[in-house]
């Protein structure tokens, strides 16, 4: 595996951008990691176009080849998991143990079920009379785009490249400005696996990039990981060329603790949905509802476990919680946090910089608010760190309305003994993904994606097959026709 400045990766080789110049800066030490540049509109162009000529070939190859390309490029990340670990590391300042333990084998695993799920691209045959029949086949779009999210580089390179790759489409793929490596290092393993050149290339920059890509003609669909605004932006550009969109936006998730649930799960449940990968999980269930029955037991034990959660370097095995993304970002949670103080929420832990990483790095504390009313503005919006609301409430019928009064519904959880009642519930929520005694779980098969403005389609299933495909109807006569104006 080749490890170098990050660049572009087209026509199977590292190609120098021709745009602007884009530091790379490692957000625990606040050191320049590297400088690299973007796209050009040229370069964008001619990726698109040999990308066309590539996929037309990568449709006709078996579907077992292709299969096993993703097979081999999954083992390839396993065999080189210490190396992509520290890359993901200085690029996100994530915890190294968080890094191996979860995203490195969900992006494996990734390519290995759609290298299995392949067997279901299939048709429909049905003969619906004696003198025709008619059948339908799975046709790949062509060529796709996608745009990359900051908090899991190389998980969602993962999720975006193996569906459409498995299907017979080409991709080129923008990651995060600020998490541009990976990307580019899966280029090189998928050529190292045997990818044919051109089917996978990665198109690094910032926005305006990104916007080359949703507007370029010879792009059929377009999948984006990111926030509810770029969303917006990305659907309403996609529509004027009619592209296929699928959007996995943000969230202002609940978290429903009820009286007799274990409440000692309910609150790892609340740690891993809230504090886990510095909270910048787009899924965390940061309202939590708290039954006014369990609520002071459940403040005095989540405060317990805030304490013993360990904020240190990235790389360090220790850490439980690493830096954010940026200084810039951290200001905006700070902002966030300090607005909420101003409007009356109760902090009750944290809503600081550790003292210790004052002049270095992007680092804060784990946040705890109690807040009397849902209409704070820390309550209505995504913060996208670590920061948790508890709202108490008093029975089954209010908590579903205050918890689906947002224009979010990306997710939710429901913490309880009475399983009858668990599914009455989850039933009712406006959440594209309902966890019972259990949060943050994505098991591959599961669909993933949101209601409202959330989002458009799903990753990560069965369903996600359709997404990169097209639908192709045949009608096959079994006898001549009758002339149409013949008595």
């Amino acid at each position: 595996m080749v490890i170098s400045t990050p660049t572009l990766w087209i026509h199977g080789k590292a190609v120098i951008g021709q745009g602007r110049e884009i530091e790379n800066i490692d957000p625990a030490l606040d050191d320049v990691l590297n400088t690299y540049t973007t796209a050009s509109a040229t370069q964008i162009d001619q990726a698109v176009m040999a990308a066309s000529d590539a996929q037309k070939k990568w449709a006709e190859l078996p579907i077992a080849e292709r299969a096993n390309i993703l097979y081999r490029t999954a083992a390839l990340i396993d065999t080189h998991q210490e190396a992509l670990a520290l890359l993901e590391v200085k690029d996100t300042g994530k915890p190294i143990r968080d890094v191996v333990k979860d995203d490195l084998p969900s992006a494996a695993e990734a390519l290995r079920y759609f290298a299995k799920a392949s067997v279901t691209l299939s048709g429909q045959s049905n003969h619906t009379g004696s003198d025709h029949f008619f059948y339908t086949r799975p046709e790949p779009l062509g060529v796709c785009g996608a745009i990359g999210a900051w908090n899991y580089p190389l998980q969602i390179a993962c999720w975006k490249a193996a569906p459409a790759l498995i299907t017979g489409n080409a991709l080129l793929y923008k990651p995060a400005e600020l998490t541009p490596t990976s990307a580019v290092v899966l280029g090189q393993l998928f050529q190292e696996a045997g990818l044919p050149a051109n089917l996978y290339q990665v198109l690094l920059g910032d926005a305006q990039v990104g916007q080359a890509l949703v507007d370029h003609s010879g792009i059929t669909k377009l999948s984006l990981t990111g926030s509810v605004e770029t969303g917006q932006r990305v659907a309403a550009s996609a529509g004027q060329s009619l592209k296929k969109v699928s959007l996995e936006l943000g969230g202002k998730s609940p978290m429903i603790v009820l009286p007799d649930c274990d409440l000692q799960q309910a609150v790892i449940g609340a740690l891993w949905g809230n504090y886990y990968a510095q909270g910048e999980i787009c899924s965390n269930g940061t309202r939590v509802f708290v039954h006014h029955s369990v609520l002071e037991a459940f403040i005095t034990q989540l405060t317990t476990a805030l304490k013993s959660i360990r904020i240190g370097l990235p790389q360090c095995l220790s850490t439980h919680m690493g830096s954010l993304i940026s200084r810039t970002h951290r200001d905006r949670v700070l902002h966030a946090i300090q607005q909420a103080k101003n409007e009356g929420a109760e902090c009750l832990f944290g809503g600081h910089i550790p003292a210790e990483f004052c002049d270095k790095g992007a680092f804060i504390e784990p946040t705890l608010f109690l807040c009397n009313t849902d209409s704070l503005q820390i309550v209505q919006t995504e913060v996208f760190g670590p920061v948790l609301c508890i709202l108490p409430f008093t029975d089954e019928e209010e908590v579903i309305t205050r918890a689906n009064d947002s224009p979010y519904g990306l997710a939710a959880g429901i913490y309880t003994q009475n399983l009858m009642q668990a599914h009455r519930i989850a039933a009712q929520l406006q959440a594209g993904t309902c966890w019972i005694n259990a949060y943050n779980v994505y098991p591959q098969g599961m669909p993933f994606g949101g209601y409202k403005k959330s989002g458009i389609g799903r990753e990560n299933a069965l369903t996600t097959l359709s997404e990169y495909t097209q639908n192709k109807s045949i009608y096959v006569a079994m006898k001549p026709m009758e002339h149409p104006f013949v008595c």
